[in-house]
């Protein structure tokens, strides 16, 4: 088959491979044998395809040709990194399964490590499935090697000759430290908890000839990940703010100025509208993102590859300012309160908020060992360090955090405030609890469940919208207070979700649990048992 690779190598958005070649060529041979490759020997797994031959769209060719046909002056490849950021359902698990098959089959590699890699062993697999199937459908492929694929073990493809081989893995089995990377696939790099992962696998390539790690992904939050970071690295990579000829930005997605209820914007964004992704599909749930504002951001991060703030912030912001009335810390002394008590792991920032009842006031308070702060502000952007010199986060000496000194600072605040009772999470904080109650303070056990949280995270919204709580505009409880996001039980029971709230949440989560015990004080019309669970 003929190509017309000027054309066909420029369809990536915004990117000009040719301008930024430098001293490396274009093989129009050894593209045109991988293109060839995809329709001749692989067949579609799944969905109205499935067993009919891989033939590539223009997008999906254009891809393929930059990242095998480009060559360096020694004829190795040229890129050695590449991200393909589309939106979801527009193929890329399926393209990244024919690209690894491709390199463990006729690569050549002695020895070939090849890896698809995920957050967890679900997503990990879905790369897997989708080459195994297409391996089994094509028996000269499948006589040239052994599928390991039992439930519930490892996840293999091994070359006969013992000459590569292709296997699963995730960031939830720890470290992989020992490889030696031939190629990896990053499958949904959004959804990575942290950079351990990548850079084990990035820094397991230094002794291959011509290494190629393609990190695959939808578009994350706007918070601090490695995503993040690389979709900035590949879009200035793009743009010629940074040179690096060795590094493939394939980056379809809308931007923030664009009418995200245009077709016109969904083409844009999804370039297999019409193939993979229908636009009946793409119009309903636009309309959905219309009827529901809850749902916006999703469609728009999903979608449209645009990154959002979270799926939900459950508090918006203009809500939490008009309750940023003053609260005084000498005037609430001797005061009844509740407190509630976050207490983190030992390198984490822990949290107490107090709750006055009869002013609707909240006083937090937070503590996050020295060593951590310095690290954690570099990391993640996020000004800890300013806040202590503030008054706002006290710093505890060393990289973990001392309970002991919590404890005494706990015990001052008793000394000053009214408090009835302290709600701790006994997951963590057993031991704490017990410390405290040997001290004088009624310690009451506060899981994390929806049965515990319902109801309190709902008064505490409902509070805050009728502009009676007060918080005293503290600006570490405002930034906690952005990063919430929620999750719900078929039920509707909702409870602060941690996992995939921005940023941390702890002080807000503390704040509810006070007011769940305040609620279920003398006088209160809510059973105590609808919110603790022992």
């Amino acid at each position: 088959m003929g190509y017309d690779f000027k054309s066909l190598t420029r369809q990536i958005p915004g990117y000009d491979p040719w301008a930024t070649a430098g001293d490396c060529v274009f093989d129009a041979d050894a593209a045109s044998i991988v293109l060839d490759f995809f329709p001749e020997c692989l067949r579609h797994v799944k969905g109205e395809l499935a067993g009919t031959p891989f033939v590539l769209e223009p997008w999906q060719s254009a891809v393929v040709a930059n990242l095998f046909g480009w060559k360096r002056p020694d004829g190795t490849r040229r890129y050695r990194r590449g991200m393909l950021y589309v939106p979801r359902k527009n193929g890329k698990t399926t393209l990244a399964a024919g690209i690894l098959l491709y390199v463990l089959f006729c690569d050549g590699e002695p020895g070939a490590e090849i890896y698809s890699a995920a957050a967890d062993r679900d997503q990990a697999r879905l790369v897997f499935d989708q080459a195994a199937g297409m391996v089994r459908q094509d028996n000269d492929l499948y006589d040239r090697c052994t599928v390991y694929s039992a439930h519930g073990g490892s996840k293999a493809i091994v070359l006969s000759d013992m000459s590569g081989s292709y296997r699963t893995i995730s960031a939830e089995a720890g470290t992989k430290h020992g490889f030696n990377t031939h190629m990896a696939i990053v499958d949904e790099l959004h959804a990575q908890p942290n950079r351990e992962l990548v850079d084990v696998i990035e820094t397991s390539t230094g002794s291959r000839r011509q290494p190629l790690v393609l990190f695959t992904t939808t578009a994350d939050y706007a918070h601090p990940s490695i995503c993040n970071e690389m979709h900035d690295y590949a879009c200035k990579v793009r743009d010629g703010v940074i040179e690096d000829a060795s590094f493939l930005p394939a980056i379809w997605g809308a931007g923030i100025e664009d009418d995200w209820l245009s077709p016109e914007t969904w083409a844009k964004a999804n370039p297999n509208l019409g193939v993979s992704l229908s636009r009946e599909f793409l119009a309903q749930e636009c309309q959905r993102a219309q009827e529901s504002p809850a749902y916006e951001n999703t469609f728009k991060r999903l979608h449209l590859n645009i990154v959002t703030e979270q799926a939900k912030r459950w508090i918006p912001l203009e809500v939490w300012d008009s309750c940023a009335g003053a609260v005084e810390a000498d005037a609430l002394r001797g005061k009844p309160c509740y407190a509630g008590l976050d207490l983190s792991t030992t390198q984490d920032m822990s949290a107490c908020v107090l709750y006055f009842p009869a002013s609707r006031a909240l006083l937090p308070f937070f503590w996050l060992p020295d060593d951590s702060a310095h690290a954690r502000e570099k990391r993640d952007k996020v000004p800890y360090l300013t806040w202590a010199r503030q008054g706002l986060i006290e710093l505890t000496p060393g990289n973990v955090i001392d309970y002991g000194y919590v404890e005494t600072r706990l015990a001052q605040l008793k000394a000053q405030y009214d408090i009835k009772e302290l709600a701790y999470d006994p997951w963590n904080a057993t031991q704490t609890a017990l410390n405290l109650q040997a001290n004088g303070f009624k310690c009451v056990e506060f899981r994390q469940g929806f049965q515990s949280m319902n109801e309190p995270s709902k008064e505490f919204l409902r509070l805050l919208t009728s502009g009676v709580l007060r918080h005293g505009g503290h600006p570490v409880l405002r930034w906690m207070a952005s990063n919430v996001a929620v999750k719900s039980d078929p039920a509707g029971n909702i409870k602060p979700d941690k996992e995939h709230s921005f940023e941390k949440i702890d002080g807000i989560v503390a704040a509810i649990m006070a007011l769940g015990r305040a609620m279920v004080s003398p006088g209160s019309q809510i059973d105590e048992q609808e919110l603790l669970v022992v």
